[in-house]
């Protein structure tokens, strides 16, 4: 290794940064068998989770639980609802609200692909010791410490 590819290996920001890339292309691999992207995807199975008590959860708490911006999670939706995953529909109590229902086809899309990507993030964190591994939720700890610095956690 040279110089540079040593300080490269040393930036835990460009490694960050470069895992998420590649994540998301496998990521994005794994789902299209299933018509979803890992960007829908990212939407579609909190949006599931927090509708399994029969809630219509609006786009506003989806964007919050995932933090992704609410601006992106609107499209998404608007991608989504055109390919038959989720409905939308204007809450009654609120006209600027928007609340959201997975479709029965976006559930059965959605059985197919959390079971892609449990064997996925399996094989990803193989070296980790796969899902279960304590380095494995080691590493998530120190991510979720990592989410939580102010200056990302306030944005």
């Amino acid at each position: 290794m040279d110089g540079i590819e040593q300080e490269i290996g040393k930036n835990a920001g460009f490694l960050v940064w470069r895992l998420a890339t590649e994540w998301r292309a496998a990521m994005d691999r794994v789902l299209e068998p299933s018509g979803l992207t890992q960007a829908q995807y990212a939407v579609l199975a909190p949006l599931y989770a927090m509708s399994r008590d029969g809630r219509r959860p609006s786009q506003r708490q989806v964007a919050d639980l995932t933090g992704i911006d609410a601006v992106y999670v609107s499209r998404l939706v608007r991608t989504l609802e055109r390919g038959g995953f989720v409905t939308r529909a204007v809450n009654t109590a609120d006209t600027r609200a928007v609340e959201l229902a997975v479709t029965e086809q976006g559930s059965a899309a959605l059985q197919k692909a959390v079971r892609a990507v449990f064997e996925l993030r399996d094989r990803l964190t193989a070296p980790l010791g796969g899902n279960d591994g304590a380095r494995t939720a080691e590493l998530a700890a120190m991510l979720r410490e990592l989410l939580a610095v102010p200056e990302i956690a306030e944005r």
